[in-house]
């Protein structure tokens, strides 16, 4: 058991630590939309990453079907990438409150929306989908189910209170920052959105 809690420790923190297109759009969210819309992505990303650990590990044999389409992924993908960074670039507006200090509250559908950008966003990520069923492949053929369990629950675990720390983290600069502060931060945040896209449309074709 202690070695499956290691394993899943180990899991967790290269997920935690990796770097693509979520991370940032985890601390714009955190800075635009406050705690509640960084949330709201990350438990889009969060449910994505339950689904693909599930198929991986029980019906990776639909996962493998998955990555037969792997560059029609990759391409559709991109171009969400690629239309998000370009909204957040050119047309996405900070809408202020009445008091012209805090961000304007959003609705509970907002959220929703938020929250469906974050798992498509990480489903629509062929990297996610390779990470996943290579270390269900792996773990499966030297460890039983309930060790599977254990490393896989272990890694969510870690990554989930790793995601909650980024928002914090954000929540913390978003009280120095100024709407323009936060218009330039969309602005780098679409520019590096769109050079992920552009980087998946490159291994698809190029590569």
């Amino acid at each position: 058991m202690t070695a499956s809690i290691l394993k899943g420790l180990g899991l967790g923190l290269i997920l935690a630590l990796s770097v693509g297109p979520v991370i940032f759009t985890i601390i714009k969210q955190s800075i635009n939309n406050g705690f509640k819309g960084g949330l709201s992505f990350v438990a889009g990303v969060w449910l994505s990453d339950i689904v693909l650990v599930l198929l991986s590990n029980f019906f990776s044999g639909m996962v493998s079907y998955l990555l037969e389409y792997k560059n029609t992924i990759a391409i559709v993908g991109s171009l969400f990438l690629l239309i998000m960074g370009v909204y957040y670039i050119f047309f996405k507006k900070v809408q202020l409150a009445e008091d012209n200090d805090l961000l304007k509250k959003f609705s509970t559908s907002d959220f929703t929306k938020i929250a469906l950008s974050g798992f498509l966003i990480n489903t629509l990520n062929p990297g996610v989908i390779i990470f996943w069923l290579i270390n269900a492949t792996t773990f499966a053929a030297t460890n039983t189910l309930s060790e599977r369990t254990i490393i896989f629950s272990i890694c969510l675990i870690v990554n989930i209170i790793a995601d909650l720390i980024k928002i914090m983290m954000a929540g913390k600069i978003r009280e120095k920052l100024t709407p323009r502060h936060i218009v330039l931060i969309n602005k780098i945040s679409g520019s590096i959105l769109v050079l992920f896209g552009l980087g998946l449309l490159f291994n698809v074709f190029f590569a």
